[in-house]
């Protein structure tokens, strides 16, 4: 099986982590490169770590580039994919790992991002019920933003048990590239080394809507979220921290049994052993979240830790495991569950 494959924003961190997965992938053939301001440059000035594909010049991104590929992954800033995709046929898998298709809520959309809503595409976590057969032979894929990734996969379970009150707060320390290859002054090296930072505070951040929508779908009724964002002097991963008010006497051993309960079938998703916390330097390059949790008596609440990398599980390497549903592949295929340590 060979399966043609474009990406569009291929000279950003998120096209970049594509192609560097895509190239371990073995049903996949890279076809067309494209780039908005970067066209007409070659993919080695942007990624020189890409060396098979180094001396590829990137092409405009148009539709008309983009025809043609089974699949095509749309890696542009928010509001960019739904016109591209619109003229894109029903024969070829598009996966947006953009805003465009994740809210459900037109509302929602039109608060947070602004104009009129391009309509909902499936979620792409697997790893949430029901998600997977929604994504089997889907030509259609939003794929979570990477806050939304590691907090909705590290507190759905404790929702959907009923473990807690509908009241969760998020906090989620994440590495610079989070924020994309944009110049951009608050990301300077002189700004951000020997620093930590918070932004998007008080429900100011675009990912609040998509963890209250994921962790209300999970609870079955609607929850609260407070979500803090906090910058780190790191290149990649995010550590996320989330927590609510137990309901009734839950205890630590009976937590982790609905964790294990929940991921033990899971290949990309792992609650640690006990007394071991996640740490971002273990998931950097692999497609993975690592779990961890405890209930603190005294404060009457469930802690949930959970790591991942940003580019990997949290954007690109979540994009192709649903590549590989869509197309009917095994789900694990070209997909690194060994992270890059030291």
């Amino acid at each position: 099986m060979s399966i043609r494959v474009a990406v569009a924003g291929a000279s950003g961190y998120a096209g970049g982590e594509l192609l560097r997965l895509l190239l371990s992938h073995p049903e996949v053939e890279i076809g067309a490169l494209t780039a908005g301001g970067n066209a007409g440059s070659k993919l080695g000035q942007h990624h020189p770590n890409l060396l098979p594909l180094a001396d590829r010049v990137l092409g405009e991104t148009t539709a008309e580039q983009l025809r043609g590929h089974d699949v095509v992954f749309l890696a542009l800033p928010h509001g960019h994919s739904a016109a591209i995709a619109a003229e894109l046929g029903d024969e070829t898998v598009v996966i947006d790992c953009g805003a465009d298709h994740r809210l459900e809520n037109s509302a929602d959309w039109e608060r947070w991002y602004g104009g009129e809503h391009p309509g909902t595409w499936p979620y792409g976590i697997p790893e949430l019920p029901g998600a997977r057969e929604r994504l089997r032979k889907a030509n259609r894929i939003a794929v979570p933003g990477c806050f939304p990734t590691v907090s909705t996969l590290a507190f759905a379970p404790a929702l959907a048990a009923g473990l807690v009150a509908p009241e969760v707060v998020v906090v989620a320390v994440t590495g610079t590239s989070g924020a994309g290859r944009a110049l951009k002054p608050h990301l300077l090296s002189a700004e951000v080394m020997g620093s930590a930072s918070v932004y998007g505070v008080g429900g100011a951040h675009r990912h609040t809507p998509e963890l209250v929508q994921n962790y209300s779908a999970a609870a079955g009724e609607p929850v609260s979220v407070s979500f803090t964002p906090v910058l780190a002097p790191m290149t990649r991963g995010i550590l996320t921290t989330c927590s609510a008010p137990l309901r009734g006497g839950v205890t630590t051993d009976a937590a982790r049994k609905v964790y294990l309960d929940a991921y033990q079938a899971e290949p990309f998703v792992h609650v640690l052993p006990e007394g071991q916390w996640p740490q971002t330097s273990s998931t950097l390059g692999a497609n993975t979240v690592h779990l961890q949790l405890t209930v603190d008596p005294d404060a009457n609440r469930l802690i949930v830790v959970g790591a991942e990398d940003n580019l990997t599980k949290g954007t690109a390497g979540g994009a192709v495991q649903c590549m590989n549903l869509a197309l009917g592949l095994p789900e694990t295929t070209g997909l690194p569950t060994t992270g890059v340590a030291p």
